[in-house]
């Protein structure tokens, strides 16, 4: 997560209720879909990361979606953006990436009506933590989408990631951080100590989701930036041994946001993936 830039855009968003998941209660989910005018091109779901929400992206979904031809459909997890905040006592599990994959996403599928023949010809696009969704989303649902696209994913935790995510607990406590963070979330707070206790928990240093990555069947594509401080080449290195099919891009000069520090390359490798799997 790089520092967000310091202003966000006038949401117009709507909203989901979402009825109680096995991880969770009752939730009001923020939503905005692109393009819905298209109303029979595939959708494009993207999936934000760790610090994210909707406006973090910017115009970034929207300008990919016109490259690719597709609806979008941008969403704020919950404990971000406009969405449900989590509760401040409440800690986020260390499986909490998979309730989101398992539970959230099909109860918000279902909210807004995309049915089964939506689903088989949907695009998944997640960025960092939203990319580990994204491929659980695909192990756990394989039919339930026509690809995955996992930009910059974890799946397992490396000393790097806790390193650089220490770095960024002290910059939110002692820099302006908070404050350009708290115009992308109405309660900041639960944003960032949700994401970043349970990063620095010691119980998580055992997280990983490898042995999920081999029920992936459908197209996935696996990207990251060669100068990312939040994971090693060994995360999408590590996706190719476990999903023989999975394309692997990394590129120059790039960190770990390439929608914000290469979003040419990334647009265009993207492209070119889903033009030859359609």
């Amino acid at each position: 997560m790089q520092n967000p830039v310091t202003a966000a855009p006038v949401s117009t968003s709507n909203f989901a209720e979402l009825a109680a998941t096995p991880s969770h209660g009752p939730l009001r989910i923020e939503y905005r879909w692109l393009n819905q005018a298209a109303a029979h091109a595939p959708i494009a779901v993207f999936l934000h990361e760790g610090l994210g929400s909707i406006a973090m992206w910017r115009d970034w979904p929207q300008a990919l979606c016109e490259r690719l031809g597709m609806r979008g459909l941008v969403y704020s997890r919950p404990g971000y953006g406009l969405s449900t905040p989590r509760a401040h006592e409440v800690k986020w599990p260390v499986d909490f990436m998979t309730a989101q994959a398992r539970d959230i996403l099909p109860a918000l599928f279902d909210a807004l009506d995309i049915g089964a023949q939506e689903r088989k010809r949907m695009w998944l696009i997640g960025h960092s933590d939203g990319g580990s969704i994204t491929l659980l989303y695909a192990a756990l649902h394989p039919d339930e989408l026509a690809g995955a696209v996992a930009i910059a994913p974890h799946v397992f935790v490396e000393d790097i990631s806790v390193q650089s995510i220490a770095q960024t607990r002290q910059l939110f406590e002692t820099t302006d951080l908070r404050s350009k963070l708290s115009r992308y979330h109405a309660d900041v707070d639960s944003a960032f100590y949700g994401w970043n206790d349970i990063w620095l928990n010691p119980a998580f240093r055992e997280w990983r989701i490898v042995d999920e990555l081999g029920e992936i069947r459908r197209p996935l594509l696996a990207i990251q930036g060669r100068d990312d401080n939040y994971g090693t080449m060994a995360q999408i290195d590590t996706i190719g041994e476990r999903v023989p099919h999975a394309q692997l891009v990394k590129l120059d000069a790039c960190g770990h946001s390439p929608h914000r520090d290469a979003p040419d390359a990334l647009n265009d490798a993207i492209a070119a993936f889903i033009s030859r799997q359609r």
